[in-house]
């Protein structure tokens, strides 16, 4: 992989890791539409290492935050922030058990292009679907629900319904559903509005992509894949510079946004999805 074809991934990495429209997916339909001769072995664990620098943004946008739910463990004066972080803690269950278990089976069907795409068409239906329900919600309360204070409204989430939005999330294993996008879907479904879901979401991302990274980017150290290293390294910044700006974008998306926020990032989703699926078997 060249250090421009690294860069190009890192730009894709960053804006649709965030976005609702699966990073993962773009990231095997990518080479695949352009021809790149990429090592399918390989570009899993390179992957990984944008993903970090998303993290990384991830952590830098949230910092106050992630201090404050720390700190909350320890002062007893601090029970909505304690509550928000045991129910991170509840909601990254699911990704990590589901991922050790059937890593192999998912690690199969990574490289497909036109499986990417299929699934990524799946999720533009399931965005479109959450954004339905978001209007019956409103129209059967006849009022917006925001609150105002996204851990107030996270914080009033059942241990269960966090558990399912870790469950929601593990769809993400599979490249072409978006992890930001099923973990919000699932939140509104929770009874949260778009803020709220969307700061969950981003959250709840953090502690699963670093333990995928402890998992996938020491095989970067491996000698057939050792030259992939240094064009991983400047594609995780790359990425992670990419990633902050996109959820600066996005949390002020969704503040602006009652009713149907996703339908653009669904359609989007729908015409990639099946011109790359035509591209692909045609």
């Amino acid at each position: 992989m060249t250090w421009i074809q690294a860069l190009w991934f890192a730009a894709v990495q960053g804006i649709t890791e965030l976005f609702p429209v699966s990073s993962v997916a773009h990231a095997v339909m990518l080479p695949a539409v352009l021809h790149w001769p990429v090592d399918p072995d390989g570009l899993l664990p390179f992957t990984v290492m944008l993903h970090l620098g998303t993290a990384v943004a991830l952590l830098l946008f949230y910092w106050r935050e992630w201090l404050s739910l720390i700190v909350s463990l320890f002062h007893s004066r601090a029970p909505e922030k304690r509550r928000v972080f045991v129910l991170l803690v509840v909601a990254t269950i699911p990704a990590a058990v589901i991922g050790g278990l059937f890593e192999k089976t998912l690690r199969a069907h990574f490289p497909s292009a036109s499986s990417a795409a299929f699934f990524l068409m799946v999720n533009g239906v399931i965005l479109w679907i959450g954004d339905r329900q978001r209007r019956r919600a409103i129209a059967r309360s006849g009022m917006f629900s925001r609150i105002g204070r996204e851990d107030e409204e996270i914080s009033r989430l059942g241990m269960g319904q966090s558990f399912l939005i870790g469950c929601a999330q593990c769809l993400a294993l599979i490249p072409g559903f978006s992890r930001s996008g099923m973990t919000m879907i699932a939140g509104l479904y929770a009874g949260l509005g778009y803020e709220a879901a969307a700061r969950f979401a981003f959250l709840l991302a953090t502690p699963v992509i670093l333990g995928a990274g402890i998992l996938e980017v020491p095989k970067l150290l491996h000698d057939q894949h050792r030259d992939l290293l240094g064009p991983a390294l400047v594609g995780g910044l790359a990425a992670g510079v990419a990633a902050f700006v996109s959820v600066w974008i996005l949390t002020r998306y969704f503040q602006q946004q009652e009713v149907r926020a996703f339908r653009p990032f669904a359609i989007y989703c729908l015409v990639i999805g099946l011109v790359a699926l035509l591209y692909f078997v045609l």
